[in-house]
């Protein structure tokens, strides 16, 4: 059993004057707290949460009596997590300051701070007693709610000091059990697509990442040349525009996206999801013989592991199996015949040298990614199809003509929330 948390963040409804002044306050006696333990933590060395406490806890106890004494723990929780933080950052080297700022404070909750009352409230202890707050919900709280997952007795609130809210992270846990697998789902992520191959039939979901990446990155641009003539290289203007951008928000959401197709489409089959095998910098890796900036920069911003990770995460949700094999030599041998695909003038098509069968690179990887899974061995290829012991397997495979795969464009994929549907809405539009 596999213990797998998500966490949701809700807002309470606009509070009165009297009891969000209770609140502003509460986080004042909090920041204190932290800012004292985390000086202390740096200027001693402290790294532990439970040697932090033991040193502290009286001295800050008897500071703030009319606090609940757990407040005391989480303030400690949270100084010896910056404190070992920022001890690491200066023994690197990197940290600019002789002591961390506390800019920003969330204050931390245990269960004797806080309780669900019912779906709708919570109850939070304060120096001035319980305080019962009603939240504002969405469907994301509700889904969670309703599949099951129960929340954890952690949890953490900050102040929306414009609207008069509390901002409130919830933790949703749930209990998951890994299935053993009836077969296998192999993809194969690149820089403007991502291949998958079901059944036997290969899916080539577009994602346009270049150009989201070049049309973000000449938009930076344009901002810095115009706000740096403007108001100089440090103008708060410029920070304030460029946070605005919504390039990561839209990264984020075409990888959750498909990763959420992906395990869905795993998961009824029952099979397991089978992915490369990419080292801890993949893009590294791949731009050390290449020379022009802008492609260096696109490779970067491609983020291979961070679609690899999207999906191992919605697979833990799901008791999905994640199998890795080694990318090498997936996308050039053919795996019927074990021979080198030659590719010409850059383009994803090329011809097995042997039986002059037409591959489409994304497939052939998929293709041999399932192929070493089967095999268990981790070879680069297939032996011939009429050799192997998994020709039964290879049987769509060697009757398929042109071994193209069949494409989603992001305008469609992104709409619907499985596989089985969009194919259902290609056949309407053909």
């Amino acid at each position: 059993m596999t213990r797998v948390a998500r966490t949701v963040i809700v807002k309470s409804i606009k509070l009165p004057r009297k009891v969000f002044r209770v609140f502003v306050e509460l986080e004042g006696m909090y920041r204190n707290m932290v800012e004292q333990l985390v000086m202390y933590a740096v200027r001693n060395s402290v790294k532990s949460f439970i040697r932090l406490k033991a040193l502290k806890y009286r001295e800050i106890r008897n500071l703030y009596p009319q606090l609940p004494s757990h407040y005391v723990y989480t303030a400690c929780q949270d100084a010896s997590t910056r404190a070992k933080s920022f001890l690491r950052l200066k023994k690197l080297g990197i940290a600019k300051r002789e002591y961390p700022e506390v800019r920003k404070v969330s204050i931390w909750l245990d269960d004797h701070l806080w309780k669900p009352d019912g779906y709708t409230f919570v109850r939070i202890a304060t120096h001035k007693g319980w305080v019962a707050v009603e939240l504002e919900l969405h469907k994301q709280y509700w889904r969670y709610v309703n599949r099951g997952w129960r929340l954890a007795s952690e949890a953490k609130m900050k102040l929306d000091k414009k609207n008069k809210q509390l901002i409130i992270c919830l933790t949703f846990v749930k209990e998951v059990k890994e299935y053993k697998p009836k077969g296998y789902l192999t993809v194969d992520v690149n820089e403007n697509n991502i291949t998958i191959l079901v059944d036997g039939v290969a899916y080539l979901f577009e994602t346009d990442t270049t150009k989201l990446v070049l049309g973000y990155y000449y938009c930076r641009k344009r901002i810095q040349e115009r706000y740096d003539k403007l108001y100089g290289k440090k103008s708060r203007i410029k920070r304030k525009t460029m946070r605005k951008l919504k390039e990561r928000k839209k990264k984020n959401d075409i990888k959750w996206k498909i990763a959420n197709i992906i395990v869905k489409t795993a998961y009824e089959r029952g099979y397991a999801v089978v992915l490369e095998k990419l080292g801890k910098k993949p893009a590294s890796n791949m731009i050390e013989r290449v020379r022009d900036k802008q492609l260096r920069h696109r490779i970067f911003q491609a983020s291979f592991k961070g679609i690899q990770k999207a999906i191992e995460e919605k697979a833990r949700e799901y008791g999905v199996p994640i199998i890795y094999e080694p990318p090498k030599d997936t996308s050039v041998r053919c795996p019927i015949h074990n021979a080198p695909i030659i590719y010409s003038n850059g383009s994803r098509i090329g011809k097995c040298s042997k039986g002059g069968e037409p591959w489409h690179r994304d497939v052939v990887a998929c293709w041999n990614l399932l192929l070493k899974t089967l095999r268990g061995n981790g070879s680069n290829a297939p032996s011939p199809a009429g050799h192997t012991p998994v020709d039964v397997r290879l049987v769509p495979l060697a009757s398929n003509a042109t071994h193209d795969p069949i494409t989603l464009p992001k305008r469609l994929w992104a709409r619907w929330n499985s596989l089985e549907t969009t194919r259902t809405n290609i056949k309407r539009m053909e």
